[in-house]
């Protein structure tokens, strides 16, 4: 072999050793980018998992907000519309609790309340109080129970009230309370409901 040759050779060794090394390079180069790009991958896959969750999670608790605060609305205006409905009704009633006042079997119903009062006296000392509006039913209530009637100055829409001060009873057969307590134990039942 001659010197021109061998420096071809040499040369070409080299060069076939330095394309190896360099090849080796780059795959290994390329490996660590392959492993980098993967990991990256998989990091941004997570973040925008946990995003989504975390997104998915806030729309929720919006959409459970909102919903809260309809069901609140919605409560609250049938509670107006069952006051509004309630009041109605209690005005009627007391209308024609106003017309029953002008019959017959009002003024059984005071009779009654007045001999139920005595009664229950037992001979004690009692007043009994009937209302401004039915003063002109007086003399007739008194000649038929021989009770001593007395004018209320509070307006309690009807029927009677009598105390009896030893034992400090107050006996109430008045309409305003009893339409105060179904006023106030009066609900509306039935129907669909709001939860």
């Amino acid at each position: 072999m001659t010197q021109e040759e061998k420096i071809k050779h040499l040369q070409n060794a080299a060069m076939e050793d330095a394309r190896a090394e360099a090849d080796s390079l780059i795959s290994n180069y390329r490996a660590a980018l392959e492993t980098v790009f993967q990991t990256h991958q998989e990091e941004a896959r997570r973040q925008a998992e946990t995003r989504i969750k975390a997104e998915a999670t806030s729309a929720r608790l919006r959409k459970n907000q909102a919903v809260a605060k309809a069901q609140l609305e919605q409560k609250r205006e049938l509670g107006k519309i069952q006051q509004k409905l309630k009041d109605q009704i209690f005005e009627e009633v007391l209308a024609m609790l106003k017309q029953y006042t002008n019959t017959a079997s009002y003024m059984k119903f005071l009779e009654s309340c007045i001999f139920q009062a005595v009664q229950f006296a037992a001979g004690e000392a009692i007043v009994i109080y009937i209302n401004e509006s039915d003063k002109k039913l007086i003399p007739t209530l008194e000649k038929r129970t021989g009770a001593k009637l007395t004018i209320s100055h509070e307006d309690f829409k009807g029927g009677i009230r009598a105390i009896i001060r030893s034992r400090n009873v107050l006996i109430d057969h008045s309409f305003k309370t009893q339409l105060r307590n179904e006023y106030d134990a009066f609900l509306f039942t039935g129907g669909d409901s709001i939860a």
